[in-house]
């Protein structure tokens, strides 16, 4: 039998790994998956990642690369074929404190759009909240179908050199990246067919269903089968993939702002048959584009008048207008004492300790380390607007550094974790690389449903802590375990 390539030397250096505990070590749920690795070579696994290429060839599953001389470049999105395992019982935990996450934030959402307790009793900073820039007060007074602002929301984990899980962001506006957990899985199923029932893996294909009853609950009284719709930008959007493949899934239509009309605060789409009522919009399009009449006249992406067919209660909107405000990274900072006032408990998952540049103290800190810190921008996302401080040249760092003196209110700063590492197929074979883990969470007035594992995200790139595929970044499928292996 040929060697199989998991014979040559695997390092798990001074990081967590997620698979070896130190070197030859395999975690117990893992071995299942180690010796499956072990019995293949390397031409081998080359031909399988060759089929999970060409299926994703075929389905078109790409994404947009920006920057640099790959403006606007359409590839395959990156797929690692060695699997994520997250064992049961860690698993619960997670779901636990997501779950309990998720409700705080959308309690969060309902008060600083309502009564604003938590800024009244200086909780939350108030001027931190109300001058942000997606703070939308056209919002203000305004009840939302079912109470539920954010209905999708991607969580995104990481690990760090002890193994501890912490939140690293809350993405509440328009969440990217679910096809690529249902399409990695389909490619997988067809890869290690047998190891899916030796560990019972937990199943994510009924995401689309599940979404699609999440936004039904907030449909406003009417028919029986409520017409959804999915809002896209366009097909020059980088996630336009997604946002076809979830209508698809759905059974719904894909629309464009030009396909539906605002008339006498009502939504209609056209038709063949003519203009026939929506009732929920599953918006993949942000809150400056929504509205021309609203937010920016400029706009050719939304729909005149649908601010107001939504403040009259004839049109739903996913996620609600101004949830942006639950993701800006500053107010981040404040989520566990969201927790804590709100549902009166200790947070299960914590945050990342952050310094926010809008306070003179921790201000200071960040000039004065800023060589040793992750620099963020508040309203940035995809790896953009950062500095990784250990990794930057002094150049950056100063850049930054006179970046965040004149605006402090736009960054953040975190310490540079030593994230979980996992091996990884690349050219010079198994490797360890950086990961994190985005989770998704459905929320309906009928309760909260949170897709067993999500999207790791692989930093392919060795040494780079940023795993977003827009900067380097694939993918690997994350294998929560039905069953102790």
């Amino acid at each position: 039998m040929a060697q199989g390539f998991l014979e040559s030397p695997y390092d798990p250096e001074r990081f967590f790994d997620e698979m070896f505990e130190g070197p030859g070590q395999v975690r117990s749920h893992y071995r299942l998956l180690h010796d499956e690795l072990r019995g293949l070579s390397r031409e081998g696994f080359d031909q399988r990642r060759r089929e999970a290429d060409i299926q994703f060839l075929y389905q078109g599953i790409t994404f947009t690369v920006y920057g640099d001389d790959l403006e606007g470049t359409e590839r395959i999105f990156p797929f690692d074929l060695v699997p994520r395992l997250v064992p049961r019982g860690e698993w619960e935990r997670l779901e636990r404190g997501l779950a309990q996450r998720v409700t705080a934030l959308n309690l969060f959402l309902a008060d600083v759009y309502g009564a604003q307790r938590i800024l009244r009793e200086g909780k939350v900073d108030a001027e931190l909240v109300l001058g942000a820039r997606h703070f939308r007060r056209e919002m203000v007074g305004l009840a939302v179908p079912g109470g539920v602002y954010a209905h999708v929301i991607g969580s995104d984990l990481v690990r760090d050199g002890q193994g501890e899980y912490h939140v690293l962001e809350d993405n509440l506006r328009t969440p990217s990246g679910v096809s690529y957990v249902l399409e990695n899985r389909q490619a997988m199923k067809r890869v290690f067919s047998r190891l899916f029932e030796g560990y019972g893996v937990m199943p994510v294909e009924h995401y689309p269903q599940e979404l699609l009853k999440a936004l039904r609950a907030v449909a406003p009284p009417g028919p029986d089968e409520p017409r959804v719709v999915v809002l896209t930008p366009g097909v020059f959007n980088s996630a336009y993939f997604e946002h076809s493949f979830l209508a698809r899934q759905m059974g719904v239509e894909i629309v464009e702002g030009r396909d539906l009309v605002a008339h006498d605060n009502r939504v209609y789409t056209r038709t063949t048959h003519g203009l026939e009522p929506v009732d929920v919009i599953y918006r993949r399009v942000d809150d400056d584009f929504l509205d021309p009449l609203a937010f920016r006249q400029d706009s050719v992406l939304g729909v005149p008048g649908l601010l107001n067919a939504y403040r009259a209660g004839h049109v739903a909107l996913a996620n609600a207008v101004g949830t942006g405000i639950a993701d800006d990274k500053a107010v981040y900072a404040y989520v566990p004492e969201m927790i804590r006032f709100y549902l009166d408990q200790e947070p299960i998952i914590p945050n990342v300790p952050t310094y926010l540049g809008v306070r003179e103290d921790d201000r200071a800190y960040i000039l004065e380390h800023i060589e040793e810190l992750v620099v963020k921008a508040v309203n940035e996302s995809g790896g953009y607007g950062m500095l990784v401080g250990p990794h930057a040249s002094a150049a950056d760092c100063q850049s930054f550094r006179a970046k965040v003196a004149e605006n402090p209110r736009n960054y953040i700063a975190q310490p540079t974790l030593a994230l979980s590492r996992h091996p990884t197929w690349v050219d010079e074979g198994l490797r360890g690389r950086h990961v994190d883990l985005r989770v998704y969470s459905l929320c309906s007035p009928n309760g909260t449903v949170i897709v067993p594992g999500g999207l790791t995200r692989v930093a392919l790139r060795a040494g780079s802590l940023v795993v977003n595929s827009s900067q380097g970044g694939g993918s690997k499928d994350t294998w929560v375990l039905g069953r102790d292996a």
